[in-house]
Order: structure tokens, then sequence, then C-alpha cells
């Protein structure tokens, strides 16, 4: 589903931010990227979805080559990858109904689409009968959800989460969690960046733990050791 082989990342002579990666994701995995801050979690972010490019190695997923990826193709690429970042990036004067629908306009689904796929969506998510109200009316988990939400309206193969959790609080956090656990047992491969030790530690998946850019550790049913 995900491989990176040899994959380095230079953004000048003295700036190394990922050295020699080499990791393959199988798909429907759970994995846990962590590493404290300037271990090079971002920039392997920013590479899978093509907000950067390597500097040498090569990167697959799925069937994309995304290494020699042209500019035109990146959006095909982006739908295949449901992202969530630590800030829910919503848009604060549409509802969450419309906030889910604006990812399939702006790709030019029909109406009879989005009609048929935003609920599905949003019921996944619990957010259901919520569906018309703002971002401001809603809680930060709820928030999250939509985002979530969003990231999902693609039915992409692999959904990553960029710090999905840094801003929740415990309780919230793990229901984010439960939910990114429910997603990946319908199939979706899943990529959970975090600094939360707790959460990496009680929900024991594949841990692969980067350090100064280099892949120090990767384990099955591992811990947060550093």
């Amino acid at each position: 589903m995900i491989k990176l082989h040899n994959v380095s990342k230079t953004y000048s002579p003295d700036t190394v931010a990922l050295q020699d990666i080499d990791i393959h994701i199988r798909p429907g995995e759970f994995v846990f990227l962590i590493g404290q801050s300037g271990a090079g979690k971002s920039t392997l972010v920013k590479l899978l979805t093509s907000q950067e490019r390597v500097t040498n190695g090569r990167i697959v997923i799925g069937e994309w080559d995304i290494t020699t990826l042209k500019q035109r193709e990146i959006p095909n690429l982006r739908r295949q990858i449901g992202v969530v970042h630590q800030d829910f990036k919503l848009l604060e004067k549409k509802t969450v109904y419309e906030n889910v629908a604006f990812a399939l306009e702006v790709c030019g689904a029909s109406g009879k689409k989005i009609t048929q796929d935003v609920p599905q969506v949003l019921k996944i998510v619990g957010l259901d009968e919520k569906q018309d109200r703002y971002p401001t009316q809603l809680s930060g988990g709820e928030q999250q959800r939509v985002a979530i939400a969003r990231a999902l309206i693609h039915r992409p193969k692999v959904l990553l989460a960029d710090e999905p959790t840094g801003d929740l609080d415990t309780i919230t956090a793990k229901s984010i969690v439960e939910l990114l656990k429910r997603i990946n047992d319908i199939g979706t491969t899943v990529v959970f960046v975090t600094h939360n030790r707790e959460i990496v530690n009680t929900l024991r998946k594949r841990v692969i733990t980067l350090q100064n850019g280099v892949v120090i550790a990767d384990k099955e049913d591992g811990k947060y050791f550093i």
C-alpha cells in the first residue's frame, strides 16, 4: 500500500530532514508514526501528500509512484489519501453538511452523488443529527469528526491523521481514536502521527519511530519509548 525505498529529503546542504528511509505499510494496517519535534514526521507527511518532493529514493502509494508524479496528477492522488490535521480547517460559514459536501463539489461531483454520500459519511462519524450546525456550534471533538468525514468523502484507501488529537482533552481524544479504529476495521489503512504516549501504549499497534530523520525502530505491537 505505502512503500518508501531509500527516501531522503534535504532542504539545504546542512539541513537533512530525512535520510535513507525504508518503510512498507501493508493494506489495512494501523500504524503509529512517532518521534520528538524535529524528528522528520512533518516532512514525511508532506512527502506522502506531494507537498514536497523527495531528494532521493522512491515512494509508491497503491498504484501511484508519487516520486515521478506530474503536477496535474496530484489532486487525483490526494483523493486517495484522506488527511486529517490537528487544526480542523473547517469553513466557519458552512454547515457540517456543507463542509463535507464542499470537498465533492470542488471535484465536480453530481448533486445526486453529494446527497447520497454525505449523509452516509456523517453517519459513520456520528454527526448525522448535527448536519445543519455550524462549526462554532460544535465541540472540538465534533469539529474533528467533521474533518474526518471530509477526509473520508472520497473513500480513500489511506487515512493520514497528523496529530488529530493534539488540541483535544483526554476523553475526547480517546473517542477520536476509537473512531479511527472503526474506520481501520472497515479496511482503510490508517497512519497516525502523534506525540501522545498514552494512546500509542494503550492501542498497541505497529509503531514506527523517527529520530533525527532516521527510522530507529519499527515494531509490531510497539510502545512509545523515546
